[in-house]
């Protein structure tokens, strides 16, 4: 039986820490959808369009095996999403305690919306523990340098919107 994972997020944009938990993910999954929201609750600086391109050109720049991986809007209750592609768990990254508490309510929550599909949390490494896309965003608006954080290809797209 194939193991799918879903990796939910806004990846507004899409940074070097949400590309390493997209490969330490391949280790313990078949399959995984990156579920690129559509969330009322947050004002993304990019469309759903240009966030979805994004990953894919990280992928494809990174050599990340993309035929073991599927870029989807999501909308809605998470774990129907992930029950309509037989998902069995849900993939969340952590950077630090306030991450985890936010995300063990949402683990919860899941649970008890569907107790089929677990949630695994996977820590930042190190050199990404602090990064954050808000951050991005905010650093790259006042002039500094995200070229350690970002791919060259979303600078590319955030000096668009900027300019």
């Amino acid at each position: 039986m194939i193991k799918t994972g879903i990796y939910p997020g806004t990846f507004d944009p899409l940074t070097n820490g949400h590309l390493d938990i997209v490969k330490r993910s391949l280790k313990i999954i078949d399959k995984l959808i990156i579920a690129v929201a559509d969330n009322n609750n947050k004002v993304p600086l990019l469309s759903i369009d240009e966030r979805k391109q994004i990953i894919q050109n990280d992928l494809e720049e990174n050599n990340i095996q993309s035929s073991n991986i599927e870029i989807q809007s999501v909308k809605g209750l998470l774990t129907e999403f992930a029950k309509s592609y037989n998902a069995t768990c849900i993939i969340k990254g952590l950077r630090a305690v306030s991450d985890f508490e936010y995300e063990f309510q949402m683990a919860g929550m899941n649970y008890q919306l569907n107790p089929n599909i677990e949630t695994i949390f996977l820590m930042s490494s190190d050199k990404n523990s602090f990064i954050s896309s808000k951050l991005v965003k905010e650093v790259h608006k006042l002039g500094g340098d995200i070229s350690s954080f970002v791919s060259t290809y979303t600078i590319k797209v955030l000096n668009n919107k900027i300019s």
